[in-house]
């Protein structure tokens, strides 16, 4: 198994994630973060390049689906129904909880699962729980000192990650294989 807090991908924002890297990694339902990974705190509703990389993923048959831990359960509504995905907030990630549930409810298995997000002690960390792959992106916006600190601790991690590149995967078939005899 992986170091739970070392993501399996590293890649710079969420529009350079496409179904053909997906497909290769055998994912069939990609779960979403989606403050600071799809949407910056402070947006309504989705940009235009959210909704086109959305269109992208569903008319290659990847199936989305918001999991956040926002309390903000208005604000994640909005985007999934601008969108047409399925939605979950308050999600309290790093459990891994209610990643297997959603995946249980729609019908997928982990090795067919991943998650993308934009932070390593929530996102990646329930990823790797849950067994399914973990995505990180750099945050959308890093106003906040906060995040910029969090960001600062989370980098040895995402140093750590080996596959760093979308286009070429890493041996997306060994990912695979170990995942399968754990």
């Amino acid at each position: 198994m992986i170091f739970p807090l070392v993501p399996q991908y590293a890649l710079h924002e969420f529009s350079v994630v496409s179904p053909v890297f997906l497909k290769m990694l055998g994912v069939k339902f990609l779960m979403l973060d989606l403050d600071n990974t799809i949407a910056m705190y402070n947006e309504c509703l989705p940009t235009d390049l959210a909704c086109q990389w959305v269109a992208e993923m569903k008319n290659n048959n990847i199936e989305l689906f918001f999991v956040s831990n926002s309390k903000r359960k208005s604000r994640v509504e909005a985007f999934a129904e601008a969108l047409g995905i399925g939605y979950i907030s308050r999600a309290r990630k790093p459990s891994p909880n209610s990643l297997l549930s959603v995946m249980e409810s729609l019908g997928f298995r982990p090795d067919e699962a991943a998650l993308l997000g934009d932070q390593i002690f929530t996102d990646t960390l329930a990823a790797n729980r849950a067994g399914v792959i973990s995505i990180i992106v750099h945050p959308l916006s890093m106003k906040n000192p906060l995040h910029s600190l969090r960001f600062a601790i989370e980098a040895p991690f995402r140093a750590a990650c080996k596959c760093k590149n979308a286009n070429a995967p890493c041996g997306a078939q060994g990912v695979r294989r170990r995942r399968i005899r754990e």
